[in-house]
């Protein structure tokens, strides 16, 4: 129970602390390597109706309906900007079945769920259930780098997770438009006459802002450093004025705005793109924790074998039904569908849509709309720790695990890199090997390294390369612009510290060396591509070698003095690059990987 003599918060104090706790959460399970929602749960409830030290309603007052409704609509309008309908004609069928007949089926069969199982009202289900689409990217992907799926099913689940975000968040706002529609007007022609407007108003308000917006930053209207702001400017002026035109119709005219700048082929939608991702993980920590420091105990204790019921029947029918249907005649192998169909965890966007949803829906009259944040918080948690704990044994009770270990990417195709890739193989390292040049990666593919011929950057690699697969990347190409763009434009994806880049030609000069912001870490090796393609011809190689208690570390270096360390592979099987100046202390069981001089 909470405890009631602690007393209440100052507003400012109140924000801080949710911040702290909803950042400092996510850092704790990177750490950790653990789902961010299973802690932020946790420290929210702590926080909240356990310990009494911070309820939302008592020490934030007024400000945190508007403060969730803010966040939720930065949320959708985020789910809408991911939405690239060109990406969603490219996807490969067994994703595209699973958005065009899995988003619509997983509507209904959840419906069916809450109305039937847990005891919702059709109005409640419906809302609830267009949000219950969404699979949760933001624990897709950890989920994935630590399970190391096979291609295919990786490729599936993370896909779905992506292009049903948005669906799900506009099938929940389509749902409450309705029911709004149908519980103000007193007749049905003016239901629908209401919904007709409410739609078109909303629609319209999104169009333009969306197509004013990408004009005016085509045309230069508007300068590179104001861009964001402006964005974010506009996003909240419109889900404000849609609002007091028509109530409750600003959450789908900024849905419809991200979607239409994510389809305008903006120059700087990237950079927006990331920003736009970094405030989106804090509101949505920061909502999380509201939502869970703020529960009813008199709510979660209402949740009784019914709620129990639904999270099993959405888990063990809903699901699979919704994924088998979907993929019938798709030719996916059986056993894949059955690892998809029982991988559905849910996330931080499906709580926070829902809480925001669950309390419109109890302000209009629906009772049992409180039930929604409870349902939806132990739908997170069951599926978060219940996917959490045997993704990986029952991915390998299948058999379709990848690499158990982490790969390494290498960017360009060269004697060098080829030596260097096969080396990594004979160790048991994944590694993929990508050069826009078709031609340069022949020696590699007669290796049996795996290759790709493209750009890394581009939207077909987007679809085809599988980079939750890899840890590391190397950008060794002999363009020393071209590596500090895909060190710097990858660097997010893998961590900065995981990004390496060869030496760059006229690198101690002032003049030319470029700002640490850009690129990625300089390869232990020490030498530009050039030097590195000169050695090769020399007749020094990529070599492997095993230490032990009787071949230690300074035997090693006594026997090639001359050889310049590049990496090394722990007892565990995974690889960790050396960077400049970083000392090696070797030890039992270690593999050195190294260039080595010639043998005489």
């Amino acid at each position: 129970m909470a405890t009631e003599t602690l007393g209440a918060l100052n507003p400012v104090t109140a924000i801080a602390l949710v911040g702290a706790i909803g950042v400092g959460s996510q850092w704790i399970a990177w750490r950790l390597r653990m789902p961010a929602i299973v802690l932020m749960l946790v420290a929210g409830i702590l926080i909240g109706p356990v310990l009494g030290i911070f309820d939302p309603a008592r020490d934030i007052g007024p400000l945190m309906g508007p403060m969730i409704s803010i966040a939720v609509a930065i949320i959708l309008f985020e789910g809408g900007l991911s939405l690239n309908l060109h990406t969603l004609q490219d996807a490969v069928g067994g994703v595209r079945r699973l958005v065009y007949i899995g988003a619509p089926l997983g509507w209904l069969m959840s419906a069916l769920s809450l109305h039937y199982v847990a005891g919702l009202s059709w109005s409640s289900a419906a809302v609830f259930g267009g949000i219950m689409i969404v699979t949760g990217p933001t624990v897709i992907a950890p989920l994935l780098r630590t399970a190391r799926l096979s291609r295919r099913p990786a490729t599936l689940l993370q896909w779905e997770a992506i292009l049903n975000d948005p669906i799900g968040a506009l099938a929940a706002v389509l749902a409450f438009e309705v029911v709004i529609a149908l519980n103000t007007a007193t007749t049905a022609s003016e239901a629908m006459l209401e919904l007709f407007i409410g739609a078109a108003v909303a629609t319209a308000a999104g169009v333009a802002a969306g197509i004013g917006l990408s004009r005016a930053f085509k045309r230069g209207w508007v300068p590179e450093y104001m861009k964001v702001p402006v964005l974010f400017a506009l996003l909240l002026g419109v889900f404000a004025a849609s609002d007091a035109v028509l109530h409750e119709s600003g959450l789908l005219a900024v849905t419809i705005m991200g979607i239409v700048i994510a389809n305008s082929k903006l120059p700087s939608y990237e950079e927006m793109r990331r920003f736009k991702e970094h405030a989106t993980v804090l509101l949505v920590s920061g909502v999380f924790i509201l939502l869970a420091a703020g529960l009813d105990v008199e709510a979660l204790g209402n949740l009784d074998w019914r709620a129990a019921a639904f999270v099993a029947v959405v888990v063990l029918v809903a699901r699979p039904v919704t994924v088998f249907i979907s993929l019938v005649g798709s030719g996916i192998p059986f056993r894949e569908k059955l690892l998809v169909a029982l991988t559905g965890p849910r996330g931080v966007v499906l709580v926070a849509v829902a809480g925001l949803f669950g309390e419109r829906l109890l302000s209009l009259g629906f009772e049992d709309a409180a039930l929604i944040a409870p349902l939806a918080f132990a739908l997170v948690a069951v599926t978060v720790v219940v996917n959490g704990f045997t993704l990986a044994p029952f991915a390998r009770l299948l058999g379709l695990t990848g690499a158990d270990t982490p790969g390494v990417v290498i960017i360009g195709g060269s004697d060098w890199t080829t030596q260097l890739a096969e080396v990594l193989k004979k160790a048991k390292i994944p590694v993929l090997m990508t050069d826009p040049n078709f031609i340069r990666l022949r020696k590699a593919r007669a290796a049996g390294i795996d290759t790709f011929s493209g750009d890394i950057l581009s939207e077909a690699a987007e679809q085809r390369v599988e980079l939750v697969s890899y840890a590391t990347l190397i950008a060794a190409t002999d363009n020393d612009a071209y590596n500090t763009l895909v060190t710097t434009d990858l660097a997010p994806e893998f961590g900065r510290e995981n990004v390496f880049q060869v030496m760059r030609e006229k690198s101690e000069s002032s003049r030319h060396q470029l700002p640490r912001t850009l690129g990625g870490r300089p390869l232990g090796l020490e030498a530009t591509h050039a030097e590195l393609r000169d050695l090769i011809a020399q007749g020094w190689r990529f070599r492997s070698t095993r230490l032990s208690e009787e071949f230690t570390l300074e035997d090693w270096r006594a026997e090639s003095p001359e050889a310049r360390l590049l990496a090394q592979i722990t007892t565990s099987g995974e690889i960790k690059f050396m960077r400049k100046n970083e000392e090696f202390k070797g030890g039992d069981g270690i593999h050195v990987i190294a260039l080595r001089p010639p043998e005489e």
